[in-house]
């Protein structure tokens, strides 16, 4: 599979990237020939705008949304406009993958009555333990965030991502990230501050994770705008013997 950084900025769209937002392509027949299968890991603040350099929008298949924090799902209410007003008319309905509360979250997001909200443009479907989209495996997992939240492992044809979302050091996320061949990690702290727990993750704990998980490579993402990115970099180097850089806005990974 591909993996595209569509925005890796935490928290909130920074100078060099929009928010949290990740597209994911594999090929795959699906019974009418091969094609290119698409799903977007989040969807966060600014990120439709800058998924168009990359993919059509109206060519996704699904969206998988780690949790409903605006920076990683507040353009659905953009995809939505798109999605129903497209001067080619209404799209069909794709399934959005998230927490159990995402349909009426995303519904009063728009100032929309819950019912129909966004049911008439998006599948609305509650997280499975694992759940299939085409050619993807995905495994969602619990994580420790103030919200309810999961981490992601993605699976195709033996090729694995592992996506944090938001956590804390947890159990849920060294679970996602056993063999990973990437392990695309948040890291928002940094470990010379005093931060409070079960939120975020230092470079230092991405280090230690994949050090722990053998992941075979480190991508630290959700870097916030106001800290230096090189911080996080250094933590992450010191913590794991293997590759390891930083997320960039248009960046592409081959897993």
């Amino acid at each position: 599979m591909r993996l595209t950084v569509v925005g890796c900025s935490g928290s909130y769209p920074g100078p060099d990237s929009p928010a949290s937002c990740y597209l994911l392509e594999a090929e795959h027949d699906d019974g009418t020939g091969v094609r290119t299968w698409r799903v977007l890991l989040d969807l966060g603040s600014g990120a439709l705008g800058a998924l168009h350099r990359y993919a059509d929008p109206l060519a996704v298949d699904a969206v998988l949304l780690s949790h409903l924090h605006a920076d990683h799902c507040l353009d659905l209410s953009g995809y939505y406009v798109m999605r129903k007003y497209h001067p080619t008319g209404p799209q069909p309905r794709i399934p959005v993958w998230g927490p159990s509360d995402t349909a009426d979250r995303m519904a009063r997001a728009y100032d929309l009555p819950v019912d129909p909200g966004m049911h008439e443009e998006f599948d609305f479907r509650t997280w499975e333990p694992v759940v299939q989209v085409g050619p993807f495996t995905v495994r969602a997992v619990p994580v420790d965030h103030p919200v309810e939240a999961f981490g992601l492992r993605v699976e195709v044809a033996g090729a694995t991502l592992a996506y944090s979302g938001d956590t804390g050091p947890c159990a849920g996320l060294d679970e996602i990230s056993v063999d990973a061949d990437l392990l695309l990690a948040e890291a928002s702290f940094r470990s010379c501050d005093d931060n409070p727990a079960s939120l975020h993750l230092t470079g230092t704990d991405c280090g230690e994770v994949a050090t722990r998980s053998r992941a075979r490579r480190l991508v630290l993402t959700h870097v916030p705008p106001w800290f230096d990115p090189a911080d996080m970099l250094a933590e992450a180097v010191a913590a794991y013997d293997g590759p390891v850089e930083l997320a960039a806005a248009g960046t592409t990974y081959e897993i």
